[in-house]
């Protein structure tokens, strides 16, 4: 059985481990987080230990060979401008479904839990910490967007200075190929850390404590899944692709981020699926999914705050008028933009839309015990976003690898690299 096992595809082996998860936290309650916990956190801190390796390397030596894809300056406003687009639609979405399941109608008494209220940016400040005042801190502490920026411009440096930097491309090259490699083998305990994640969420939790909030949960999730089966399905289609290779290449990073619920933590996972099953230049690639990772939120900065927004108003009192939804649908397509690279997205994005919209900052309360498993489907939507739009670009410019994406042949394999996922 265990040979068996051991010989099917990624996704099914994540999802036996999805599985086993919920059994071992049903089964073992609350002592399945000390007992399965540390197997997840295990698995997510190698995963993180990848995150800023990963961004330097992929950004710094993507950009020069840019050139050999397609007209970088185009590529980018054509990334950025899907992104605006898909946050759009995901809003429209999240009102819709909203509106629909109405998850405030009949919740009363529901206990606030103390809640930290995140600060909000400005713009300024957005922009001005984009560059870091100390290289090696940015490195030190994670802050991947000030890692990506300080990429941009070794990437570019490189691009100008041609010839003369040959032997630094090529140290970088191998780096991104060493990098490459270990992604190789950490992805392969994916299933054991989706195991250990699951059982400690499931046993945490309980299902019963999920009840009173169990509509708003429950309308998030078909948001979700309507937001990526239908939005990006037909996006899919509108560029002459089939969904199914697109969904089934992206699952194994689809497992992975609702495993997780951590965008940057599923970063190394995204990429590669984009590279090796969805038929994406590296080139391109790794430019845009990082930066999908910090700037592309569909879920966090769109869907959920249009549906929290809504159970809040109704839980107290507030009638929302056209205005109120207006504020709401702007708040969301530009605010996920300009928080990019904030910790906490779908808590600075709820406060930012309670505070614009004028309903009660204390809604956030409401909703704190729940955020793990809502976050999970959010994860989940807002990787998915982060591959579609690379693969929707790369159609667009006639780069996109069809057969790589329609799983007939493999992804080339840059600088002689063997494809992480390739045997998948």
């Amino acid at each position: 059985m265990l040979k068996f096992l051991l010989k099917q595809p990624l996704w099914r082996k994540v999802a036996v481990g999805f599985g086993l998860g919920v059994l071992a936290g049903a089964l073992a309650g609350p002592q399945a987080e000390p007992w399965f916990g540390p197997l997840g956190d295990l698995y997510v801190n190698l995963i993180k230990m990848l995150v800023v390796p990963l961004v330097f390397f992929t950004v710094a030596t993507s950009l020069p060979k840019l050139a050999g894809v397609g007209n970088a300056a185009r590529l980018g406003g054509r990334t950025l401008a899907w992104f605006v687009v898909t946050s759009t639609l995901a809003v429209g979405v999240g009102l819709g479904f909203g509106l629909l399941f109405d998850p405030g109608a009949g919740v009363s008494n529901l206990v606030t839990e103390p809640f930290a209220l995140k600060d909000i940016p400005t713009v300024t400040e957005v922009l001005v910490g984009l560059a870091p005042a100390n290289l090696f801190a940015a490195l030190a502490e994670g802050k991947v967007l000030q890692v990506l920026v300080v990429a941009g411009f070794v990437g570019a440096g490189l691009l100008a200075l041609g010839d003369k930097t040959a032997r630094l491309r090529a140290l970088l090259d191998e780096g991104s190929s060493l990098i490459f490699q270990i992604t190789r083998w950490i992805i392969q305990l994916t299933p054991i850390g989706v195991f250990g994640l699951i059982a400690a969420v499931v046993g945490h939790y309980g299902l019963a404590s999920l009840a009173p909030l169990a509509k708003f949960i429950v309308a998030v999730y078909v948001a979700c899944l309507v937001h990526i089966l239908v939005v990006y399905g037909g996006l899919l289609k509108l560029h002459g692709l089939k969904a199914l290779p697109f969904f089934r290449g992206a699952l194994p990073a689809q497992q992975t981020a609702f495993a997780s619920a951590s965008s940057i933590g599923t970063l190394p996972v995204s990429l590669r699926t984009t590279i090796d099953r969805l038929g994406v230049p590296q080139a391109y690639a790794g430019f845009a999914v990082p930066l999908g990772a910090n700037m592309k939120m569909d879920a966090c900065g769109a869907i959920y705050p249009a549906i929290a927004s809504i159970f809040v108003a109704r839980y107290f009192g507030v009638e929302l008028t056209g205005a109120h939804y207006g504020l709401i649908a702007l708040t969301a397509v530009l605010g996920s933009l300009a928080t990019a690279g904030v910790p906490g997205t779908a808590t600075v994005m709820l406060t930012l839309t309670l505070s614009t919209a004028g309903l009660p900052l204390e809604g956030l309360g409401l909703l704190v015990a729940i955020d793990r498993i809502v976050d999970m489907m959010r994860t989940a939507t807002n990787v998915t976003g982060q591959m579609l739009v690379p693969v929707l670009v790369a159609r667009e410019e006639g780069v996109l690898d069809l057969a790589v994406y329609e799983g007939r042949g493999r992804a080339p394999a840059p600088e002689a690299e063997p494809a992480v996922l390739a045997a998948e």
